[in-house]
């Protein structure tokens, strides 16, 4: 191995120090701006912080091809991995710094001719065992009731610069939160992560109750209320911290220059969820990417099942399919869209990027992009081959026994809402209508406007959560024109099967959703109306004031009735809030 080789791999490994170094830069940054409540400020450094990858293995690519003097041939490439094996072995995110490597090679190659010996398919440096969590924990044996003694110090020592307001009334719900739950009047063993969690408008203390039969979640939101700081409750069940840490949410910002012990901290706390997911929600995600890749293939290697077509209304724009033992679906763009979308491919790579940067408030579905994708063919169903071949030839490729697809989407698999509708009993029923109404209120609340709002694009988790998944038509709030209807008095206009009244492309008449949305008499009866006003164009344009006054809304990941406030009747201050029931 020559001076060369071993030059180009420690630019690969400067490029990942660099990135690395400039994450932890933004991510500390989230204490001052929470402290400060620059909520734009918030939203401006998530989007920075998704940037910032690609950013650097680009850099670090164009470092590579200019020292080189042109691309890497297969000789050089293995010669490459080779060295950068050598500066795993001492570095402290080697697990990481492979997944940057994958991103490097594959974009000096403009993802052609991939091999998977240049790549680390498989993790070079042995995943460790459990480390000590001593550099990211504190941890305290505590007497029976003595929580309310320890907490105000475990509190000052994360060191926010602002006030609690009341923290011996939050305190206090806090122990009588355990004690409903039969956790007070006995010692308990409380570890918490020493740095806070931020997202959006709330700083979060993570935490576990160790317990012989497992640990418990000991969540507590922060929040701003008056000038100062409230504890706004105490979440303890593995359901909350999932749908905390669910994949609908954006990243949180926690500092940690080894991020893989938070997820050791994390993974008891989420049974339910992947690593890979856990990487995604405290913001490393295309190292999520990798994990989750990792696990396809083992999981190919246990199954025997075969990719279908997933269950539903088939879409107008993509192809989607399943493998029915993974909880996953897998989405590809169309060759050509079903009238009457008239949206290219381009545009609908377009808006999965913007879900991809925007605040998903818990109600649109992450996604993972991937190029040259490949499954075995004796584990494609004939109906789904057959389906692929049809609507999307040009992204495929057979090679021997295997079908490449060039591009496509990965996403948690969902209950279709229509079909969850159909099969609901009543209160199933109403719940789902509600979670739908609140679903549209979040995302308009956060400037998304999903466009197409049929039940069909939306999915119900395992919580009996509803979250929206189809992006083709999704814009801003303040991209939209809402209008009532004209009134006329002419019957012939009233009967016309086209509108009477000009409509421009950005024309939105939400009177018009009660139709397609309430026509059955069973979900008409059911919808509460509380919502009505989604069918009234006043309502719609409400919200786009006050997004362009710049208010930003709260939106709790938890349900409203869990609040102090509510839970213990105390008081609303006047503020609106867009939470759950």
């Amino acid at each position: 191995m020559n001076s060369r080789t071993r030059e180009m791999a420690h630019i690969v490994m400067r490029g990942f120090d660099a990135f690395h170094r400039y994450f932890l830069v933004i991510t500390q940054g989230a204490k001052a701006r929470f402290e400060a409540q620059d909520w734009s400020g918030v939203q401006l450094a998530s989007r920075r912080r998704i940037w910032l990858y690609d950013e650097h293995v680009n850099n670090t690519v164009r470092a590579v091809l200019d020292y080189n003097r042109g691309p890497l041939r297969h000789q050089e490439l293995k010669a490459l991995k080779q060295a950068f094996n050598d500066l795993l072995l001492t570095h402290p995110n080697a697990d990481m710094a492979e997944s940057f490597y994958n991103s490097v090679y594959r974009r000096s190659t403009r993802h052609r001719s991939i091999r998977a010996e240049n790549l680390y398919v498989h993790p070079f440096v042995p995943q460790p065992g459990e480390q000590d969590l001593g550099p990211v924990s504190w941890h305290y044996h505590l007497a029976p009731d003595e929580l309310g003694t320890i907490l105000p110090g475990l509190l000052a020592r994360l060191g926010l610069e602002l006030p609690f307001l009341r923290l011996e009334r939050d305190l206090n719900h806090v122990q009588r939160t355990l004690a409903e739950q039969g956790l007070a009047g006995e010692p308990l063993q409380l570890t918490v992560i020493n740095t806070l969690f931020y997202r959006n408008k709330g700083a979060y203390l993570i935490g576990r109750l160790e317990r012989p039969e497992g640990p418990l979640p000991f969540i507590l939101p922060i929040l701003h209320e008056n000038g100062g700081l409230i504890i706004d409750t105490l979440l303890l069940s593995r359901d909350d911290a999932s749908i905390l840490f669910g994949f609908a949410r954006a990243y949180f910002m926690v500092w940690c220059p080894r991020p893989s012990l938070l997820v050791q901290f994390l993974r008891p706390l989420l049974p339910n969820k992947s690593d890979y997911e856990i990487y995604n929600a405290i913001g490393w995600q295309k190292h999520g990417k990798t994990i989750f890749y990792r696990d396809f293939l083992q999981h190919l290697q246990q199954s025997r099942d075969q990719f279908v077509p997933a269950a539903g209304i088939k879409g107008m724009v993509m192809c989607v399919f399943t493998l029915p033992s993974l909880d996953v679906v897998f989405k590809v763009i169309k060759d050509r869209f079903t009238p009457p979308k008239t949206v290219d491919r381009d545009t609908v790579k377009a808006k999965y990027r913007l879900v991809k940067q925007h605040d998903r408030v818990g109600r649109m579905a992450d996604t993972m992009e991937f190029t040259n994708f490949e499954l075995p063919l004796h584990r494609i169903s004939p109906a789904l081959l057959e389906e692929l071949q049809r609507e999307v030839p040009s992204l495929l490729t057979q090679k021997d026994d295997r079908l490449i697809i060039h591009h496509l989407y990965t996403e948690r698999r969902m209950t279709p809402l229509n079909m969850y509708l159909e099969q609901a009993d009543d209160e199933q029923l109403r719940h789902a209508l509600d979670e739908y109404a609140n679903a549209l209120k979040q995302l308009a609340a956060a400037n998304i406007f999903p466009g197409d709002m049929l039940f069909k694009n939306f999915g119900v988790t395992r919580h009996g959560r509803v979250i929206f998944y189809d992006y083709d038509e999704i814009a801003y709030m303040t991209e939209c024109h809402f209008r009532d209807i004209p009134k006329t008095d002419h019957l012939q206009d009233q009967l016309s099967p086209e509108p009477w009244y000009s409509v421009g492309p950005n024309d939105v008449f939400p009177q018009e959703f009660k139709t397609f949305l309430l026509y059955k008499p069973r979900i008409r009866a059911a919808f509460d109306p509380r919502h009505l006003e989604l069918f009234t164009a006043g309502y719609w344009r409400q919200l786009q004031h006050n997004i362009e006054q710049g208010r930003v809304e709260d939106i709790f990941p938890y349900r409203r009735r869990q609040r102090f406030k509510y839970k213990y009747g105390e008081t609303l201050d006047g503020k609106t809030e867009r939470g759950e029931k």
